[in-house]
C-alpha cells in the first residue's frame, strides 16, 4: 500500500507555560500542507524501513517511523514485519512535522495491513508518546492543538492558501529551542490573538492574518539561527500577505493570494535558497488513508 505523509504549519504558536512533567503547554493552529513523504508498505517477515532522499536522518532503530512500527506491533502484542520505503520530500529539523508525518502514516498503513482495528483516538495515543505532533498528524487537516500536542480539536477550511516555504539554514533543536525560551517575553492576550488568526483564516482576511499571527518560538530560533529573520525578511518582500516560522524552525513560510503570487515569488526565491517549495495548504481533513 501507498500512504502520502504530510507536512504541517503552524498559523498560530502560544506557549502558555511550562508544565509539570517537563513539556510545555501549548495552543496552537496547525494545517497540513501539500508538501509530503511518500511511503510503500509490503508485508515481510520482519520489520524494517529503507530511506531515500535523506541527510541527517537518524539510523533504523532512532527513525521516528521504524519506532512507531515497533511501538504499534509492542501495542498488539504481535510480531508481524513490514518492508516500509520512504522516500523524504519534507526537510529534517525544519518545524515542518516531517517525523511526526512519517510515524503518523505508518501507524494508519500498519493499523491496516496488519488488520488491528485501531481508532485514530487510540492510535494516537500510541504516537504521542514517540512525538508530539504525531496526534495532530494522525487526525490531519486543520485543527487547534493543545496541551503538548494531544488535544486535537478539528477545525473547517475551505479555502486554499498558496504557500512558500524555505529552510534557509540547518535544523534546531526543539529542545534547545524552548530551553532558550523566555516565557516572560511572550505577548499577553494569547486567546484573543489566536481566535482573530483564526477569523482571518476562515474568512480571507490577509490584513487581519499578518497581524494577528504569532509564533513565540521565532525570535528565540532567529537569534540561535540569524539566517531566520533574513528569510522571513526575504519571503515579505516577494509580494506576501504574510511570512512567519513553522513551529521551532528552522523552515518559514509565507502565504501570496492566489497561485500566480506565489510561483513568482517561488522561482525568485529559489534561486537564492536552494531548499525552497511551492506548496498550498489542505482544504479538508485529508489524513494519511492507505490507498
Amino acid at each position: 500500500m501507498r500512504v502520502e505523509a504530510y507536512a504541517k504549519i503552524n498559523w498560530h504558536l502560544n506557549v502558555l507555560g511550562k508544565r509539570e512533567d517537563g513539556y510545555h503547554e501549548l495552543d496552537m493552529l496547525m494545517q497540513q500542507i501539500s508538501l509530503h513523504d511518500e511511503i510503500e508498505i509490503l508485508p515481510g517477515e520482519k520489520l524494517e524501513i529503507f530511506v531515500r532522499n535523506a541527510s541527517f536522518m537518524p539510523k533504523t532503530e532512532q527513525n521516528l517511523a521504524y519506532r512507531a512500527a515497533d511501538a504499534l506491533r509492542s501495542h498488539a502484542g504481535i510480531t508481524l514485519g513490514a518492508s516500509i520505503k520512504l522516500r523524504k520530500n519534507i526537510p529534517v529539523g525544519a518545524g515542518l512535522g516531517g517525523g511526526s508525518a512519517d510515524a503518523a502514516a505508518v501507524l494508519l498503513g500498519l493499523n491496516e495491513l496488519w488488520d488491528l482495528h485501531y481508532d485514530a483516538t487510540a492510535l494516537s495515543q500510541i504516537g504521542l508518546s514517540l512525538g508530539s505532533d504525531i496526534p495532530f498528524c494522525i487526525q490531519g487537516g486543520f485543527a487547534r492543538v493543545g496541551s503538548r500536542g494531544e488535544d486535537v480539536r478539528p477545525l473547517t477550511m475551505d479555502r486554499r492558501y498558496y504557500l512558500v516555504v524555505i529552510q534557509p539554514c540547518r535544523g534546531l533543536s526543539t529542545g534547545n529551542v524552548f530551553g532558550s525560551l523566555n516565557l516572560s517575553d511572550s505577548p499577553h492576550n494569547k486567546e484573543e490573538s489566536l481566535l482573530s488568526t483564526l477569523k482571518a483564516l476562515q474568512t480571507g482576511d490577509y490584513t487581519l492574518l499578518a497581524r494577528s499571527a504569532q509564533n513565540d518560538l521565532q525570535s528565540v530560533s532567529a537569534q540561535l539561527r540569524p539566517q531566520i529573520g533574513e528569510a522571513i525578511n526575504a519571503l515579505k518582500s516577494s509580494d506576501a500577505k504574510m511570512a512567519i516560522m513553522s513551529g521551532s524552525g528552522s523552515a518559514v513560510f509565507a502565504v501570496y493570494s492566489n497561485y500566480k503570487h506565489a510561483l513568482g515569488a517561488y522561482q525568485k526565491l529559489c534561486r537564492r535558497y536552494r531548499s525552497c517549495w511551492l506548496s498550498h495548504t489542505l482544504e479538508t481533513t485529508e489524513p494519511a488513508i492507505p490507498e
